[in-house]
């Protein structure tokens, strides 16, 4: 894949927005490795894109690789400011988002200016420039959202789709859905190290929900693949692992107080009920949309859903009666086989989740 990678990105420029976060700045990090002609990192944190500058020059040193990045302040709510990011770029990767599902739902009419008209400016703004490809990130709670933050991402979604069947583009729309990214900013993982390592105690919601993980190289790497891959209007969706938060809160007890030294009895576990709208089981497509799913290795494709029913209806065929299940897509946590407490740990140790 990484041939294939290096094959699609080579002399293009590139576009990431919401550069400053924990995907948008692993994809910048990534991308330089694949040395494309250009690289246009763009985020609204100014102190953010500072610190991407110097996290690219420790890892580049004296390769001239790290001038391939240019750090562009600017918001995705803003169109005028894309017009003039997207000038001459061939490839974007959107990752700019309100997030946060609590903060979101305390201000929902920023949560849809950001997430829904700045993906909408985002579309516009590919199509006005002449991009080739375009791939938004998501989240498994745009799936039958409960919260303003899923329903916002949703409605992005959904915007990014229907922008591929604008006959006067050529520009390719996907959209990547994830779980939870393990030890991303704000992440429950990075809150649960914090109450350990100040003693506690751990504040845990419901011990008993269920989520899909997955670390931020694999993420970033799904992010890739549909770039690779996307022939327009598909959702590619990472095949992630899934856990009980009474596992993981376990297993990085053990892990964290092993490290700071601390007796894994003394960690009292604070259970204070799921916050407003919170999901107890995570999902990653709708029933109907696991209708057009198929499962490839470590991902799900859920193909342009419109495109498929024009075709049926044209041939005189009813779609509910054209379309064959995939047996082996897997739709909810709910359903799907939990890792152990060993098996956490051994995911934690691999991919360092457990440094500062």
């Amino acid at each position: 894949m990484r041939e294939k990678i290096g094959r699609e990105v080579v002399n293009k420029n590139i576009l990431i927005t919401g550069a400053t976060g924990s995907i948008g700045s692993e994809i910048v990090c990534q991308l330089i490795k694949f040395k494309p002609n250009s690289i246009r990192a763009l985020s609204n944190d100014e102190n953010g894109l500072f610190e991407l500058e110097h996290k690219i020059k420790e890892q580049e040193g004296d390769n001239p690789s790290r001038y391939l990045v240019r750090y562009l302040v600017g918001d995705i709510r803003t169109k005028e400011r894309l017009d003039v990011a997207m000038e001459d770029i061939d490839i974007v990767f959107h990752a700019a988002a309100l997030k946060h599902v609590h903060l979101c739902e305390s201000n929902p009419s920023e949560a849809i200016t950001t997430n829904v008209v700045g993906t909408e400016n985002i579309v516009k703004s590919a199509i006005d420039k002449g991009v080739d490809k375009c791939v938004m990130i998501s989240t498994d709670k745009a799936v039958d959202p409960t919260s303003v933050m899923g329903a916002t991402k949703l409605l992005a979604e959904r915007v990014a789709i229907a922008a591929d069947c604008y006959r006067k583009t050529n520009c390719k729309f996907s959209v990547v859905r994830f779980g939870n990214i393990l030890n991303t900013r704000g992440s429950v993982i990075s809150i649960i190290k914090r109450d350990i390592k100040s003693g506690g105690p751990v504040t845990i919601t419901d011990p008993e929900m269920t989520r899909f993980f997955s670390p931020i190289q694999d993420a970033v790497d799904m992010v890739f693949t549909a770039m690779v891959e996307s022939k327009g209007g598909e959702i590619f969706i990472l095949r992630m692992p899934a856990i009980k938060i009474r596992d993981l809160v376990d297993a990085l007890i053990e892990l964290l107080c092993l490290k700071y030294g601390c007796e894994i009895d003394s960690i009292v576990k604070n259970i204070v009920g799921p916050k407003i709208r919170e999901k107890k089981h995570e999902v990653l497509m709708t029933n109907h949309e696991s209708c057009w799913a198929r499962a490839e290795k470590g991902m799900y494709v859920i193909d342009n859903i419109e495109s498929f029913i024009k075709d049926f209806n044209r041939n005189g065929i009813d779609w509910q009666d054209g379309v064959v299940k995939d047996e082996n897509v897997l739709i909810s946590s709910k359903d799907a086989k939990l890792l152990t407490i060993d098996e956490i740990k051994e995911i934690l140790v691999k991919y360092k989740i457990l440094e500062d």
